[in-house]
This record gives C-alpha cells, structure tokens and sequence, in this order.
C-alpha cells in the first residue's frame, strides 16, 4: 500500500510520515517546504519518495498521487493572524488545494482520503464539550478555508463514493513545532527562553484541549484501518477531552523550565478571543479505539528535552 503525506514535512506529517515509514509502508510525500523541512524526517527522509510541490498546482498533485492508494492531507497555511491580512491566499492553499486533491484522488484511483481540519471551524462554542454535530461558526478566513475544504469533502464523498475522513484538530503540541507558530503554548515558551514572564490576556481562566503530536498521530493511524460502513465521510475530534486553563499551562512551563521565579504579566482580554474550547472525544475513542496517553507534564517535558 503506498500513502501520500501533504505537508509531510512540517510539524505534524513528518511525525505521521516516520511512524509510516517504522510501520513498513510505502510513503510518499509533497511539499512545498515553506514552513516545513526535510530535515524534520531525520533517518526516514531516504527512505520515500519526495515530491517538491505545491497543492495549488493541479499538474504536480497528479504525479505525486501516482499508484497511490490513501492521502493524508495535512498541508495548510495556519495563521489566523496571517488568514485576515491574505484571505485569498488562504483561501488558494487551503480550500482549492484541497479541492486539487480531491479532484486528483477520484481520478488516481485513491480508495480513502484522510483529511486534517481543525477546531477552530466551531467558533465560540454554545455547548460544552464540543461534539462533532456542534454548530460551525468560523470567525477568520482560515477557518472558513478550513469549513470549506470540509465541505468540498463531503461533496467528493458523496458524489463520487470516495472514502473520505475529517479529523478536526484541537490544540496540538510537541517537539519540532515551528518556532514561528502563533499558539500560545509557544509564546509562553519563547518569552521563557527570553527570561520573560508568559503574558496572559485576562483573567487566564480561558481553557483550552492540548494534545501531544505522538497521540493525534496515533489517530491519523487508526483513521487508515477505519472502515466505514453506512456512508463515505466520517468527523472526528482529535483532542484529550480534557480542559487545561491558561493559567495552567503559565504555570506548567515555568515549572518545567524552572523558571518559577519569572512570574506573570496579566493584561487587558483580547478581542475575539474564544473563553473555554475543549472536545467531546467519545466518538473519535469509540470508533477509532484509542484514548490519547500523554498527559500535558508529560508532553511539555518531551517538548523541551526535559524527559
């Protein structure tokens, strides 16, 4: 069986592409290294074959689903911040990358299409936890990309028989995430390093679900085996189901690095901001038979070569 990985290179696809690789499988992958790096596939990188490329072109997305059998597509732009200064380009990589693909897959012959969305297609929740049939407000132009490639998902399911599944991703984290990126895990993480103490916006009671990379590849795993039954496209939450506050984490980063004497800079709430977000996982544990096992300690310390 030979799977093609988009994105195979960043944060989270070079960890699925490895675990592949160890598994015995045949792994493709495409990339356009923007953010992402061959050097983040270590020993494996000889070990499949590389496509240079971008999603966006149709010609390129073609020659990299050659004889293969299930995508997982990871690639993505991510930034919120970036989504609302460049929504078309976001709406290019994002939606009609996606659509690239799809279009490329039903006619390459893929039998499942395995597809990375993210939480932030909810919005600001109106129940607690977040289940997959909670209504979807996206409230920047990357999560309305992310919303649409789900539905252009759907759509190639449905009209063209495609075995599709959506994994909606909470808040991941874990080594080799880009310095670059904008969570808040990672600021704390940075000003620490700079000797500066976290800064949180408001009262530091806002709750978020991280979840370490090595659990939501253990999902993207099982997603392979999944056989769907009464349709073509299933949802799943990918998150622990498990709440952790700002103040938390504030307080878990500074421990670990042992950096406790650094304190806490509090500041005015930011606009927008969503207060609590944490997923319903049962139907993600129930169908895909695994409950994520790295608790957050855990993960902040292998995160930072502490364990």
């Amino acid at each position: 069986m030979r799977i093609l990985v988009t994105g195979g290179c960043g944060f989270i696809g070079s960890f699925l592409v490895k675990k592949r690789v160890h598994l015995g499988f045949d792994v493709a992958v495409l990339d356009n290294l923007g953010s992402g790096s061959l050097a983040n596939l270590g020993d494996v990188a000889g070990k499949v074959r590389f496509i240079e490329g971008d999603v966006r072109n149709y010609r390129v997305v073609l020659k990299a689903l050659k004889d293969v059998d299930v995508v997982y597509h990871l690639a993505a732009l991510t930034s919120v911040q970036e989504s609302i200064r460049k929504p078309m380009l976001y709406h290019e990589v994002n939606s009609k990358g996606t659509l690239n693909l799809l279009k490329a897959s039903v006619e390459s012959n893929v039998k499942k299409f395995i597809y990375a969305s993210s939480c932030a297609v909810y919005g600001n929740p109106v129940k607690l936890p977040i289940s997959e049939d909670h209504p979807t407000n996206p409230l920047s132009p990357y999560a309305a990309s992310k919303l649409s490639a789900e539905a252009y998902c759907k759509a190639y399911s449905d009209a063209y028989g495609l075995q599709v599944l959506i994994l909606r991703l909470f808040n991941v984290y874990g080594p080799k995430q880009s310095e670059n990126y904008a969570g808040v895990m990672m600021e704390f993480i940075r000003r620490v390093k700079n000797n500066e103490p976290p800064v949180i916006f408001g009262d530091g009671e806002q709750t978020r679900d991280f979840i370490y990379v090595g659990d939501v590849v253990e999902y993207f795993t099982r997603a392979l085996n999944y056989k769907l039954e009464n349709n073509f496209c299933e949802i799943f939450n990918i998150g622990t189901g498990k709440p952790v506050t700002i103040n938390q984490l504030a307080n878990l980063v500074l421990q670990v690095m042992e950096k406790k004497s650094l304190g806490v800079i509090y500041k005015e709430p930011r606009k927008g901001d969503i207060r609590h977000s944490v997923a319903d996982i049962s139907k993600a544990v129930n169908h895909l038979m695994y409950v994520p096992s790295c608790n957050i300690e855990e993960g902040l310390r292998k995160m930072l070569g502490f364990a």
